[in-house]
């Protein structure tokens, strides 16, 4: 994850599509302000008009981007593949005043694919809004350069429900990567539930400010962290999976307000509950859930496991807001002991909550998960509080 976000990156391939080349123009749909519907083939270009893809077959030749007022629909059962594009990236990015309308089923999920079926093959979804971020100065998407941010907590950039995205991640350089679903400044207008992000390079979800709320949405082998937020996001996730069988992922989640300035405001301070957390590395500094940089959280209802420091503590502002009763650890199980590493200059620790906090505010830490796990459970926490195998949502629509 990148803490600052003010750099264009380099144009995308603005090929339109296939069927209307005799209308193209650069930086529009080229369809003289009409709607374009499509049923299957080659598509690319920027749109300021309605796109509708049919349910079918379609391959990205370069990146798909929408313009306001425009509205990208998707129907159940739609493929799209990004085609192999050397040392360019490819994309589908919704910029502010856009929206993006991906609507699948259990039965007919949507599927955002690429050719090459390794991490970082292609550049993911972005999606820019009107909300909140708590970044200086003009902040614009790592990919795409398009700007988000503003004071409308409530807007909305569509929907997004039974979508798949593979093979993600593809980065420019070190400052502009490419998550599997990136969203910048998202209101809570928006809908998305029902996502799964699967063998990307980068990070599976990660929230720049914002507003958004997710439900149901898993993140499965992103080598980096599974789920990402900074600049201020306040929404909430419930009923999420992070699960990682590779050990060169990073954390399960990280969790930042900003890295510039820890006390930026509006403070991150989502709801995260319902969740169910699986690393795959047992190296001494594997991090579960990372919170620092100033962030608050309100977590409840989680299971973590698979990495030596399920939970860690780092930043003096976070780790005030547990003392303070800002944040809050609910109900969770985790397989080792919440770590606090806040120190001073000397390298003393000087933090305020520790493990037997976390145990007293009623979690459980040196959980032992062998009987929880199994090939076609993952495990989860009710709202009793018990270790539970009901209702694996997960089942049906996921790869």
């Amino acid at each position: 994850m990148k803490t600052v976000k003010f750099f264009a990156a380099a144009a995308a391939a603005m090929g339109m599509v296939a069927g209307f080349s005799s209308c193209e123009k650069e930086g529009t749909d080229g369809n003289n302000g009409e709607a374009v519907v499509l049923e299957g083939g080659e598509i690319s270009g920027r749109y300021s008009n309605d796109l509708t893809l049919k349910k079918g077959e379609y391959t990205l030749t370069g990146s798909l981007q929408m313009e306001a007022p425009a509205t990208l629909t998707i129907e159940a059962g739609t493929t799209v593949t990004s085609a192999a594009a050397g040392n360019n990236i490819i994309y589908i990015l919704i910029e502010q005043g856009a929206k993006i309308i991906a609507e699948g089923t259990e039965s007919e999920p949507i599927t955002l694919t690429a050719e090459e079926k390794k991490a970082g093959a292609w550049g993911g979804l972005h999606i820019c809004g009107y909300a909140h971020t708590n970044a200086s100065g003009e902040t614009t998407s790592e990919i795409g350069g398009a700007l988000y941010g503003g004071n409308n907590d409530s807007d909305n950039s569509g929907s997004l429900k039974y979508v798949r995205i593979q093979y993600s991640g593809l980065a420019l350089d070190s400052e502009h990567e490419a998550n599997g679903l990136s969203l910048y400044g998202v209101g809570n207008g928006t809908k998305i539930s029902y996502v799964q992000v699967l063998d990307g390079s980068d990070d599976g979800i990660e929230f720049f400010g914002g507003a958004a709320n997710i439900d149901h949405c898993i993140v499965e082998n992103c080598t980096d962290d599974s789920f990402d937020w900074t600049e201020g996001w306040n929404g909430t996730a419930e009923y999420i999976v992070a699960y990682q069988s590779v050990a060169e992922c990073d954390c399960l989640m990280e969790c930042d307000n900003n890295g510039d300035n820890n006390e930026a405001s509006p403070v991150a301070h989502p709801t995260v509950r319902y969740a169910t957390f699986v690393g795959n590395s047992s190296a001494d500094n594997a991090r579960g859930l990372r919170f620092r940089e100033g962030t608050y959280v309100n977590l409840e209802y989680a299971l973590v496991t698979g990495k030596s420091k399920p939970i860690t503590l780092e930043t003096t502002y976070t780790d005030a807001s547990f003392a303070d009763g800002t944040s809050s650890i609910k109900n969770t199980y985790i397989s080792g002991e919440l770590v606090n590493e806040v120190v001073d200059d000397q390298d003393k620790n000087v933090g305020t909550y520790f493990n037997d906090d976390f145990v007293s505010d009623g979690n459980t830490a040196d959980y032992d998960f062998s009987s929880v796990f199994t090939d076609n459970f993952i495990g989860k926490v009710g709202q009793s509080g018990a270790v539970s195998a009901d209702d694996n949502w997960t089942a049906g629509w996921t790869l």
